[in-house]
């Protein structure tokens, strides 16, 4: 029997920023525990907040990335509740008026996982976001066993929650959502979003119910999910323990859960709080802000989005979407292709393909990232005008290719010519050509027939005879003109 899931994510995402939220104490990650701390992220009493302007402007140019609104007025509120990673017992946040409301996120269909990419139930969808609100992070607590230790050095960073409106239906929805959001916000400048470093975390929210027309399943929410991958894994195991419990007749309880990866399982923890458990109250220390000024500021800071890239890319180089979405998502290869693209004598194609198919592959193979690679766009696209000129073969740039990888100060020519890859003069061609043509009767008149496509089999042919020196643009003209 069939049934329908609705799923709505929590992003949490530590903006880009050198301070904390309310204090001076420098941003971190890995120093020595309780070092980046003052009287006021420790919650001593008498400690009085000072706003951090750069995080409501990083989290002003999120909202714009991601097509929110703003109230003209935006405030600031107490959450009150006990935990031992708030030492205030109260955290400092946005409840009934954030800095963002509203907005979506473009679904990459090239961030799907690669098992579910030839079947995307919802190409080119797009999650509506709820809200953005901005607060201060939690302390990191390490649990061991029977005891707990915690690092106030994380307390008191500023914290975006991105809320997500109940759209997603799958595990492998949320699993492109995020990489999506992810890419979003690391390219626009506004957080580092490494999860490994803890600087994005999500909750999920998960209800199941058996026909479009009943109401909502009470929500179950997940927790400790500390990567992509992960939030997968327990959106499916959460699935199929809620739907083994519906054909049960057990009604799902509203709770939070808590996700063990290693045993691939969810606990429950404690059930869950609504909005007037936190006793919300405007926070009598600071100020509400006006936004306009500030979205001002910062709207000339809104970069082209990966979506926007690489539709550029589409229509400007006239590549394929999937290898525009591809260079469109990493920026310093973005940056790379539109430099080896700038080369005039080089079709953007072309040099889109050469990148793809061969530079990033042999990178690949060293672990090296495109950021570091040692031949510069410059000498790339030297060599694809050795390429477009006749003057090598591709399978001969490659090889040239791999000795600049290993000697980078050489120049392509230079290396070429090193090599002994000496392109076939004209008279060699013509006589390679008709002795392919000779050599293949049947496929010649097939090609006369109006099989135009077995050219590329005779090409084939003649670049064996040459051993690699002649030119496949060069051979395909003269054996055009031989046999059209």
């Amino acid at each position: 029997m069939s049934f329908l899931v609705t799923i709505g994510l929590e992003v949490h995402c530590q903006v880009k920023t050198n301070t904390k939220m309310f204090c001076s104490c420098e941003t971190s990650f890995a120093e020595e525990p309780n070092t980046r701390t003052c009287p006021v992220c420790l919650g001593l009493p008498g400690a009085l907040p000072v706003l951090n302007r750069h995080a409501i402007e990083k989290t002003l140019l999120a909202g714009l990335l991601l097509d929110c609104g703003s109230p003209e007025i935006s405030k600031w509120d107490r959450k009150n509740y006990f935990y031992p990673d708030m030492p205030k017992n109260y955290q400092t946040t946005q409840m009934d008026l954030p800095l963002c409301i509203g907005g979506e996120v473009p679904v990459y269909d090239f961030n799907y996982p690669t098992d579910v990419r030839k079947n995307i139930a919802r190409p080119g969808f797009k999650v509506r976001l709820n809200r953005i609100h901005l607060e201060e992070d939690v302390a990191k607590s390490t649990h061991l066993g029977t005891s707990s230790i915690i690092d106030y050095n994380r307390a008191g960073t500023p914290l975006m929650e991105i809320v997500t409106e109940p759209d997603i239906e799958s595990s492998a929805e949320a699993f492109s959502f995020l990489r999506s959001l992810q890419m979003i916000l690391q390219q626009g400048g506004v957080s580092d979003a490494d999860m490994e470093k803890g600087q994005l975390r999500c909750d999920v929210n998960i209800s199941i119910r058996r026909e479009e027309n009943d109401p909502y399943g009470n929500r179950i929410e997940l927790k400790n999910l500390n990567s992509i991958s992960a939030v997968r894994r327990a959106i499916d195991y959460e699935i199929e323990r809620q739907w083994e419990d519906l054909q049960r007749g057990i009604e799902q309880i509203q709770s939070t859960r808590r996700w063990d990866d290693d045993r691939g399982e969810s606990q429950l923890l404690r059930t869950k709080e609504d909005a007037h458990d936190y006793r919300y109250f405007p926070c009598p220390d600071l100020l509400p802000i006006h936004t306009e000024p500030l979205l001002e500021k910062v709207r000339p800071l809104v970069t082209e989005r990966p979506h926007e890239r690489a539709e550029r890319y589409e229509n400007e180089f006239e590549i394929t979407a999937y290898d525009a979405s591809v260079l469109a998502s990493d920026v310093p290869l973005a940056s790379y292709f539109e430099e080896l693209a700038a080369n005039p004598k080089v079709p953007g194609k072309k040099a889109a393909n050469f990148l793809l198919n061969v530079l990033l592959g042999l990178l690949n193979e060293r672990s090296v990232a495109i950021s570091d690679a040692p031949v510069s766009a410059t000498k790339t696209g030297q060599l694809l005008e050795l390429v477009e000129s006749g003057q090598l073969a591709l399978n001969q740039a490659k090889e040239v290719l791999l000795v600049l990888l290993e000697s980078p100060d050489k120049e392509p020519a230079a290396v070429a010519k090193e090599m002994g890859f000496e392109p076939a003069d004209a008279g060699e061609l013509e006589t390679f050509c008709d002795q392919a043509i000779e050599a293949n009767p049947k496929q010649v008149g097939e090609i006369k027939a109006g099989n135009e496509k077995l050219v590329n089999f005779l090409t084939g042919q003649v670049m064996k005879l040459s051993k690699g020196k002649a030119n496949p643009k060069q051979v395909t003209e003269i054996l055009r003109s031989k046999l059209l």
